[in-house]
């Protein structure tokens, strides 16, 4: 099983600033996730041409399964978070993590059906400060939304601009979620063309045995987005004896 996140920034190089959504689609289709989760998606926005993104990648994908959360208006349209499957989504689930004034913020909470039975997926981008990050964290694990999906194992994906990897050690490890993407200096992800930040993150809780995890470094990757792209592979297995 394969998870691929990203933060597009709109399909807008994060070094030229162009809009080319091509060299998504092109970087996503040579790493053939099962499921992809994107962040800053644009929808009707002028500098994407008013393309609608979430259908157009769905499309230019194959990735038959998806779901959208807008978090930003821009003007008549806006950006937000994307999930695509090539894996059915039994269940999915908004939540609202804007903290008081700030920029709004989302996480969509998915029940992915594989094989090997169900995992929770969790896509996000969260907050520039880190009191807000550790806020935002502290809402999604004291959740109904994922209280009532316990029992099954969880990836926790996407955007984290956690700059000093701080969130593991104050928050996931007492909800019994473990880091996969760590040295943090092994995932270097932005800014793409020179990363320097660790930004986007997994971390995984239950049954879920991580094989693999990577940022992709390529030259197409350093160029299409400001971000480069997480790959997880995994497997799902019994849950861990307590």
């Amino acid at each position: 099983m394969r998870v691929l996140s990203w933060n597009i920034h709109k399909g807008i190089g994060g070094r030229d600033r162009r809009y080319v959504l091509d060299r998504i689609v092109s970087v996503i289709r040579a790493e053939d996730p099962d499921v992809v989760c994107l962040q800053e998606v644009d929808q009707g926005v002028p500098r994407s041409k008013l393309d609608d993104q979430p259908v157009v990648l769905r499309e230019r994908l194959g990735l038959p399964h998806g779901v959208y959360q807008r978090n930003v208006a821009v003007k008549q349209g806006g950006y937000g978070n994307l999930v695509l499957s090539r894996l059915p989504l039994a269940d999915h689930r908004s939540m609202n993590l804007r903290l008081k004034w700030r920029k709004p913020r989302g996480a969509q909470l998915c029940v992915v059906e594989t094989d090997a039975g169900p995992f929770v997926l969790v896509n996000w981008h969260l907050g520039l400060a880190e009191v807000e990050r550790r806020w935002q964290v502290a809402q999604l694990l004291a959740s109904e939304e994922l209280a009532t999906l316990e029992a099954l194992p969880a990836l926790v994906v996407g955007d984290f601009n956690d700059w000093r990897d701080q969130l593991h050690k104050v928050c996931f490890a007492e909800a019994g979620f473990a880091q996969v993407t760590t040295p943090a200096s092994a995932f270097r992800s932005f800014p793409a063309y020179m990363p320097m930040g660790a930004l986007d993150k997994a971390f995984v809780r239950g049954g879920l045995l991580v094989t693999g995890a990577r940022v992709v470094k390529t030259a197409e990757t350093r160029d299409a987005s400001d971000h480069l792209p997480l790959v997880v592979d995994f497997e799902i297995g019994p849950a861990p004896d307590c």
